[in-house]
C-alpha cells in the first residue's frame, strides 16, 4: 500500500511540474513581452535591455531548456566546438526582420552553454566580429 502511495505521489509531482507554464516575469524583466517580440522586430526588446541586464545573473547556471522556457526560442541557435551551444537573441530591429537570409548587425545578446547544457556566459554584441 505504501509503495502505491509513493508512486502516486511521485506521478502527481511530475505531472504538476510538467503542467506549469512559463513565468511572466523574472524580477523586473517582462518575459511575456520578451518572448512575444521574436527577433526584436516589434521593438519591445529594446525597452527591456536594462531589465535583462539586471536579471542576467539569475540566468547563469540554468540549463538550456530552462532558459529556453523563460526567454522563448532563440532567434539563432548555434553549435560550437566541444559540444557548446549558443543562443542568440536580437535586441533591436534589423535587416533580419525584412529578410532572414541577410546578415544582421543589429545588437544582440549571446548566451553560451557548456557541454552539459549549463549557461556559463552572457555577452552583448553590437558590432560584427572581424
Amino acid at each position: 500500500m505504501r509503495f502505491i502511495l509513493k508512486v502516486a505521489l511521485v506521478s502527481f509531482s511530475v505531472w504538476l511540474v510538467a503542467c506549469t507554464s512559463a513565468p511572466e516575469k523574472l524580477g523586473s524583466l517582462d518575459l511575456v513581452k520578451w518572448r512575444q517580440d521574436r527577433g526584436a522586430c516589434k521593438g519591445d526588446r529594446a525597452t527591456l535591455v536594462n531589465a535583462f541586464k539586471a536579471e542576467q545573473k539569475v540566468l547563469v547556471g540554468k540549463f538550456a531548456n530552462e532558459v529556453g522556457e523563460l526567454l522563448g526560442r532563440p532567434d539563432i541557435h548555434q553549435l560550437g566546438g566541444r559540444n557548446q551551444k549558443f543562443y542568440v537573441y536580437f535586441l533591436e530591429k534589423g535587416t533580419h526582420c525584412d529578410d532572414i537570409t541577410k546578415k544582421s548587425y543589429s545588437p544582440k545578446v549571446i548566451l553560451r552553454f557548456n557541454a552539459v547544457g549549463l549557461l556559463t556566459e552572457i555577452t552583448y554584441q553590437s558590432q560584427p566580429l572581424e
